[in-house]
């Protein structure tokens, strides 16, 4: 049985292009932020510093009050997959945190 043919030519490979990261970028120190919200009560915001950060209780309220007062609070600076981490336990808590590159 023969199959009929479809179609004829080349195909041509598309081109691939690829991002690679200097080692100074990956090494280069983020910033874990945590931002207002009006729903989450300042005594439940210090908790959770404490139990992700494994922040005193007095850091944590430092940090819980600027985040209060000035809107937002850097909470943590270090290697970037460190800080994801921390930016998805801090989602879990319901608390809004993003990442940002240090300086």
């Amino acid at each position: 049985m023969e199959y009929p043919v479809i179609a004829q030519g080349t195909i041509e490979t598309p081109t691939v292009e690829k991002e690679v990261a200097t080692k100074g970028e990956i090494q280069a120190p983020w910033n874990v932020v945590v931002h207002n919200d009006p729903v989450n009560l300042m005594t439940y915001v210090t908790m959770v510093f404490q139990r992700v950060f494994g922040y005193p209780r007095e850091r944590a309220e430092k940090h819980m009050l600027e985040v209060h007062q000035k809107g937002r609070s850097i909470l943590w600076s270090g290697v970037r997959e460190r800080a994801e981490l921390y930016v998805q336990q801090l989602h879990a808590y319901l608390l809004l945190a993003t990442i940002e590159k240090a300086g």
